[in-house]
């Protein structure tokens, strides 16, 4: 499955072809041939979603989710866990779904995670989850996908659907996007509603697009970034009124822009920094403005008081939400238990000690000192962080090469700490768009765009007026 969002708005390919297409992918590739495991679970049913669409943007188009947004369709919820399989089904899609269905998508299955989105060991996999198993890179299936939106972006990367959801805390779409070699928008915080996700942090944690094309990720945009009334984060989106994710698309769309490379994230790898100043020259031909050496202030800082707040948010945010799912496990302590009583399926290969620790943080102390380092991270990350390094040097943006290359799969010895530039906009709330820029080793790097709050639109464009110079857009 090849074709863009577009595609199908033009009448190129009927909805049922489409879908047809993505199930076939998914037979050769996800059980069979590469092994994929990029998809938990397939609607029973797929053709007749087809059947009686709304003529909304998005008619037609097939549509995967990351198994921690609830669907009210029959499908599970589970982050991946075998603890939930026995939950009660959600009674009600989340809030972006119902967007989504509105606008005419096919939602035909759920996609493999980093189990709990990569919030339970130190010591964890990317792309594992006791569900679905081991979730690998299209591009080499000996790679990591990254995590924790691992199954969405190998799916895009596949041909699976037409775009997937994923989410993030920090860098769970940004870094399997990159390693897949496929476009994926971290928005604002706020801009779209967490409602019916299972969370880790509510100052974090966002939903975003997962695509192809950039065009795509603002098609996608346009339709499921709305305000809900039930996440109390999205009062401040009708205060940010955006009237359309494409309203800035230009092929001239870099032209004048003041980008800001920041050298302390784009690491090493000579392979990839090669390929970022070849991007960087594309862009100055584009028109744009090129400052060099811009410093981000209080990085780790900012990262280091976030974690301190982010393990005890997790606590408190998941005992409200599995309490209100009704199920069995209805808090982190149950949770634990049943790994406990469940180790050899759930634990083969490493433990749960993020759990613990977020467990015992549940005094009065503890909650003020987290609502205290929450606050500070923000600020940090933010106005003093990001914000400050704009405003000085009037920049439109900070960019910078997204990922070094994905490195080998090794459930025994757990991730490769592959870098990734994601704390900064993650910690802040603030917009974080990769798209692709080439190959390194073999497999694929992103691009990032950085930038402040709210400023999607332009860095949507941006982004697409340079996937056009690299010539990406198929």
């Amino acid at each position: 499955m090849t074709k863009r969002l577009t595609e199908i708005q033009k009448g190129k390919l009927s909805p049922m072809e489409w879908l047809k297409q993505g199930l076939s992918a998914i037979a050769l590739k996800d059980r069979q041939g590469d092994e994929l495991r990029a998809i938990l679970e397939l609607h029973p049913a797929p053709d007749r979603l087809v059947k009686a669409l709304p003529a909304g943007a998005l008619h037609g188009a097939p549509i995967l989710l990351k198994d921690n947004i609830e669907t009210a369709d029959g499908m599970l919820t589970t982050a991946g866990s075998l603890a939930l399989l026995d939950a009660p089904l959600p009674q009600q899609d989340a809030f972006l779904v119902q967007k989504l269905r509105a606008a005419g998508a096919v939602i035909f299955g759920k996609t493999n995670l980093s189990e709990w989105a990569n919030i339970r060991s130190p010591h964890s996999t990317s792309g594992w989850s006791a569900r679905g198993g081991l979730t690998r890179n299209p591009h080499n299936p000996t790679h990591t996908a990254s995590g924790s939106s691992s199954g969405s972006a190998a799916a895009v990367a596949a041909g699976f659907c037409a775009a997937a959801i994923g989410t993030e805390t920090n860098g769970s779409i940004v870094s399997p996007a990159s390693a897949c070699g496929i476009v994926g928008l971290k928005p604002t915080v706020g801009s779209i509603s967490r409602s019916g996700i299972i969370p880790i942090s509510r100052w974090q944690d966002t939903p975003g697009p997962m695509t192809r094309t950039v065009r795509d990720a603002a098609l996608i945009m346009d339709v499921i970034a709305a305000p809900d009334p039930s996440d109390p984060f999205s009062t401040a989106f009708t205060q940010r009124p955006i009237r359309s994710y494409l309203q800035d698309f230009a092929s001239d769309a870099l032209r004048g822009r003041r980008l800001g490379i920041v050298r302390d994230l784009c690491g090493t790898h000579p392979e990839v920094l090669k390929v970022f100043e070849q991007t960087v020259e594309l862009l100055k031909t584009a028109g744009a403005e090129i400052m060099d050496g811009i410093k981000l202030s209080h990085v780790e800082e900012a990262a280091s008081w976030a974690w301190q707040a982010m393990i005890t948010e997790f606590r408190v945010d998941l005992n409200l939400y599995l309490k209100r799912r009704g199920s069995r496990i209805d808090s982190l302590a149950a949770l634990i238990a049943f790994n406990q009583e469940h180790r050899e399926q759930e634990m083969p290969y490493f433990g749960q000690e993020f759990f613990e620790i977020a467990e015992h943080l549940d005094s009065p102390s503890d909650l003020a000192q987290a609502k205290a380092a929450r606050t500070l991270a923000s600020r940090l990350a933010g106005p003093d962080g990001i914000e400050d390094a704009l405003q000085r040097h009037a920049l439109d943006a900070l960019i910078c090469p997204t990922n070094d290359p994905a490195g080998l799969l090794n459930l025994d010895e757990g991730d490769t700490n592959t870098r990734v530039a994601s704390s900064p906009a993650a910690v802040a709330g603030y917009p974080h768009l990769t798209l692709p820029m080439g190959h390194a080793q073999g497999m694929p790097i992103g691009f990032s765009f950085i930038g402040k709050a709210w400023s999607e639109p332009q860095l949507l464009a941006m982004a697409d007026a340079l996937e056009a110079k690299l010539g990406f857009q198929d």
